[in-house]
């Protein structure tokens, strides 16, 4: 724990942040969501609430900042693996596309929240530079994904979306819970045994074949 120094510079300011979200990282990983609140994030940090609350007013502050970052950096390495004018095949895309996923599983942890809990519990203000960030990278991305698949803009933001709830989904399924996994037992269902390479692929590969098979009936 950390003893609190009160900010007075951008620099002290933006350590404090990076401190706060390695805390709210740490018990994302250790705790479910619905638990975590400001106090246990101060308590983390050894920070009174008090003190937290100069820098958030809400923990889906922190959690957009933190999803910023894995956004970021996931949508950076897609730029980097898929560069502008490459013409991959689909069976190429989809290997690229599914070890950037594999390797960016935070990111998808978060996304599963972002939706329907984080995004609704910011300022706008806060909103605002988010998407801001996402759009410029996502934009990028979606030109070049339709270039090397012969497919639609849209077609290709279709595409990434999709990815991006699969693996969301796929990341925090309910086989994984115990429960549920004890009551499959019961019932003496097996679950499928989940592979996250494997699926993402097919799952990549699948969409695309679909919408190249649109494009040709258009």
């Amino acid at each position: 724990m950390q003893d609190y120094i009160r900010a007075r510079t951008d620099s002290q300011k933006e350590e404090r942040m990076t401190q706060i979200k390695e805390a709210a990282d740490s018990l994302f990983k250790s705790m479910p969501y619905t638990d975590i609140t400001l106090s246990t994030i101060a308590e983390k940090l050894g920070w009174s609430r008090a003190n937290l609350y100069k820098y958030v007013n809400t923990k889906e502050e922190i959690y957009l900042e933190i999803e910023q970052d894995r956004m970021g950096e996931y949508l950076n390495s897609l730029l980097t693996v898929f560069p502008e004018g490459c013409t991959f095949s689909p069976e190429t895309v989809a290997e690229i596309w599914t070890a950037q996923v594999v390797s960016h599983e935070d990111y998808f942890r978060y996304v599963s929240f972002l939706l329907t809990i984080i995004e609704r519990n910011v300022t706008v203000e806060r909103l605002t530079v988010f998407k801001k960030n996402y759009y410029e990278l996502a934009f990028v991305l979606q030109k070049r994904l339709a270039y090397a698949l012969k497919i639609t803009e849209d077609q290709a933001d279709t595409l990434f979306l999709s990815v991006m709830n699969y693996g969301a989904s796929y990341l925090t399924s309910c086989q994984t819970n115990p429960l549920i996994v004890q009551a499959l037992k019961k019932l003496k269902i097996k679950p499928k045994k989940l592979d996250l390479a494997r699926d993402v692929k097919d799952f990549i590969l699948m969409n695309i074949a679909w919408m190249q098979r649109s494009g040709m009936k258009n």
